[in-house]
């Protein structure tokens, strides 16, 4: 076998007709001749001749045998399964699959790609038909629930025999680890929509960049709308005409991600814990600013400090921090932002856009990370994100109609008051914080971001 990710980030695995084990295995019409000879038994019994029905079963068996031992052939069958060579957490990854027979006879029958336990497979069982020197092609779908590496455990053929009374079900070895990251299919969908500039299709708030920056780009004549403040007065005189200073947006800022592994991302909203919500939206953040010339950091942190990716730019960091994200895991502990912040502030004092994603629920929760990431805030532009729970704004929507429904309502009005005085004692504190939604997250992480570089907050 061989497979590594080639230059299009998939990854191709072929392999050779390996033979883990076979076995007989009858079909339908076997089981319809097997209730064809029931009759034998009535006639044997009437004219005392029961060897006839023993001979009939042992010349049934001798056939299902025969066909078996020496019918079809898993010898010259190749394997190629090609995929991506990462595969997105809850989403449907395609997987290329091709049978090459280089035998000199058909081969027809079931094939069966065992796909990991947990995930879900969607068409990776296929009828299918291969002459000499042909090939055959089929694509299914692999939906992995989690992040981390499993394994394809091996590919099953039942292929057909002569008389269709037996398949020979034949186990191929064609094991292979995958490895499942946060979801990178929506990633490349957002990069794309990037370089398109149909960012506002998927909800992103672009501001307008003309004119706003901090770096001096060029000269050109006013236009209506344009900043009176940016007006060159020296080559305004020398040309005669009203003349703009333009600007753009600098790069080489940086950007410090910083993710609670803690006990508050434990929690699950919609099904999918917390955690998983906050890498995935990450993503779009970290191809946004390196999109724009810009540094990215990743730290993760619990208990300790988990893991620490220095601020670097290009697309090579992306590869670098997915690596540290996809086998994070949060913990049942709490932890302990202040010396996680305290590891950062020693190795990393460059102003940043400082982005903290942590739970906030209430007003001690506040407290404690004005305590731990508050300090932040006096050299860099300090962000912290929260996950807000869907279930409460459809509970506060509808209106009680029950004793339990008032209680569920009184309740998610409590949290809800108390999230919102947490986070305006964040603001106070000089703290800037977004509360969204998962199916928000993202695209208010890359508009916030767009917003602060066209500001030139930074």
């Amino acid at each position: 076998m061989s497979g590594e990710p080639n230059e299009f980030g998939k990854s191709d695995s072929f392999f050779e007709p390996k033979v883990v084990r076979s076995v007989m295995v009858p079909t339908r019409r076997l089981w319809w001749l097997v209730v064809a000879g029931t009759p034998l038994i009535v006639l044997a019994t009437l004219v005392g001749m029961g060897w006839m029905l023993y001979a009939y079963n042992l010349i049934l068996g001798a056939i299902c045998f025969l066909t078996y031992r020496f019918g079809a052939s898993a010898e010259g069958i190749r394997i190629r399964r090609r995929m991506d060579a990462v595969l997105s957490v809850r989403a449907r990854n395609r997987v290329m699959f091709e049978i090459e027979n280089e035998s000199g006879v058909a081969v027809s029958g079931q094939i069966r790609d065992e796909v990991p336990a947990t995930f879900d497979g969607e068409g990776n069982e296929q009828r299918f038909r291969v002459n000499p020197g042909n090939k055959f092609h089929f694509e299914y779908m692999l939906v992995p629930p989690e992040r981390g590496q499993e394994e394809i455990r091996g590919t099953f053929l039942r292929l057909d025999c002569p008389l269709g009374l037996v398949q020979k079900q034949v186990e191929l070895e064609t094991t292979q680890a995958v490895k499942v990251y946060p979801n990178v299919l929506a990633l490349r969908e957002f990069a794309l929509l990037n370089q398109q500039g149909r960012l506002r299709e998927v909800g992103v708030r672009i501001s307008k960049m003309r004119g706003l920056g901090t770096e001096f780009e060029s000269l050109r004549e006013y236009a209506e709308g344009d900043d009176y403040r940016k007006v060159d007065w020296s080559a305004t005189a020398r040309r005669g005409k009203l003349i703009v200073r333009q600007y753009e947006v600098e790069r080489n800022q940086a950007v410090m991600i910083c993710v609670d592994c803690g006990r508050h991302m434990l929690a699950e909203v919609g099904g999918v814990r917390k955690l998983d919500l906050v890498l995935d939206a990450i993503l779009m953040l970290i191809q946004s600013a390196i999109a724009a010339g810009d540094n990215v950091g990743f730290l993760a942190y619990g208990a300790d400090v988990i893991t620490y990716v220095p601020p670097k730019k290009g697309q090579r960091q992306l590869g670098v921090i997915l690596n540290a994200m996809y086998g994070l895991v949060a913990e049942p502990l709490e932890s302990d932002p202040v010396r996680a912040f305290g590891y950062l502030a020693a190795r990393h004092k460059r102003r940043s856009l400082m982005v903290n994603f942590t739970g906030l629920e209430d007003r001690d929760m506040a407290r404690d990370i004005v305590q731990s990431f508050g300090s932040m805030a006096r050299s860099h532009l300090a962000l912290l994100v929260n996950i807000a729970d869907p279930r409460f704004r459809e509970i506060l929507r509808k209106e009680p109609e029950s004793h339990e429904d008032l209680f569920r309502f009184a309740s998610a009005h409590f949290l809800t008051d108390e999230r919102r005085q947490a986070a305006s004692m964040l603001q106070s504190s000089h703290l800037n914080v977004l509360d969204s939604e998962p199916q928000d997250l993202a695209k208010d992480l890359v508009s916030y971001y767009l917003d602060v570089k066209s500001k030139g907050r930074l």
